[in-house]
């Protein structure tokens, strides 16, 4: 998640402030803008139907593209490497940015569960529960990662000691399913769309949607000096992603075939993985909420990313937000 060196951190201020002197005194045009798991996943969806609908354009920015990325620090290198330096990232690569000294502020929640998390077996399995893991292994795809995050949570959740369960890292959730698959583990984590895809050959161990409470998985940054010199795109920005994400409320099935269209999805296992997401509330409007935040960063504390949690406020400048988002959500 973190940057790994102090240098790269400079090389990569040397690289914004480049394309900074390039834009900041011109007129937007048409822009690419960056988001985490792009296609993989549905953090994006919100930017999918916008684009499909135009929504950018009438919030005045064309947006033409989206740079994907696999997460972490690549998205927020992406973001800072780009002509328009706005991008929507997991929040925990967010804060890692900031603690190497880049100048990042969060400019609007994205979205705000892991209810697309699970942990399963196989069919055949023993396992029927958590509790039944004590003593067992499980497979999460890196140390610090989500998947770690979201399942230490549950098992939190459970008041199981965390310590009795071996995690193994598989290096991705196909991997884990692998090893699940050779004996190697009796459980692995999972995401959706994958989980759809394979739902026949697992069993479902623990799903974190209904167990785990909603949190800020992911947000939208952009650069202090694009903020103070081209607010208005940034607004617009905010504005259009917010239609997308009420249309989404308003019609998920029309939704979902924009983002198959967008992210190269077959439309049967987009419209399933959306109508998933409609209950908990995937996708926030924009505006952020303290408590949301501060759930994300106790998941964070318990691998390890952080140790206390974070200044928030130095962190955050809602001035880009429409009037009725402004406020704590």
């Amino acid at each position: 998640m973190a940057f790994k060196t102090r240098s790269h951190a400079r090389a990569l201020v040397g690289a914004l402030a480049f394309a900074a002197t390039s834009i900041l005194s011109g007129p937007a045009g048409a822009v690419e803008i960056s988001i985490t798991q792009w296609g993989a996943s549905l953090y994006g969806a919100p930017v999918a139907v916008a684009i499909e609908q135009g929504d950018f354009k009438k919030a005045g920015i064309d947006v033409t593209g989206v740079v994907g990325s696999g997460g972490g620090g690549t998205s927020v290198r992406n973001i800072l490497a780009s002509e328009v330096p706005y991008g929507e990232v997991a929040t925990a690569a967010a804060l890692a940015a900031a603690r190497q000294g880049l100048p990042v502020v969060l400019i609007h929640s994205g979205t705000r569960t892991v209810a697309e998390a699970s942990l399963v077996t196989m069919p055949n399995s023993e396992i029927k529960s958590l509790e039944d893991l004590v003593g067992k292994k499980v497979a999460i795809t890196s140390p610090k990662s989500t998947s770690e995050m979201v399942f230490l949570m549950e098992l939190a959740a459970k008041g199981i000691d965390a310590s009795k369960i071996q995690r193994i890292a598989s290096g991705g959730y196909t991997q884990g399913l692998t090893m699940l698959e050779q004996g190697a583990v009796s459980a692995a984590v999972l995401i959706e769309p994958l989980s759809i895809l394979r739902k026949d050959r697992y069993r479902t161990v623990i799903a974190a949607k209904g167990l785990l409470p909603a949190m800020t998985t992911s947000v939208g940054i952009t650069t202090r000096d694009f903020a103070k010199a081209k607010p208005e795109q940034l607004k617009a920005l905010i504005a259009g992603r917010r239609m997308g994400v009420q249309a989404i409320y308003r019609a998920p099935e029309a939704a979902s075939d924009m983002v198959a269209k967008q992210f190269n999805m077959d439309p049967g296992l987009a419209k399933v993985a959306m109508l998933n997401m409609i209950e908990p509330q995937m996708w926030s409007e924009g505006g952020f909420s303290t408590a949301e935040l501060n759930r994300i960063g106790e998941g964070l504390k318990l691998v390890g990313e952080i140790s206390a949690l974070p200044d928030w406020g130095a962190l955050i400048d809602r001035s880009f937000l429409p009037a009725d988002l402004k406020t704590d959500q």
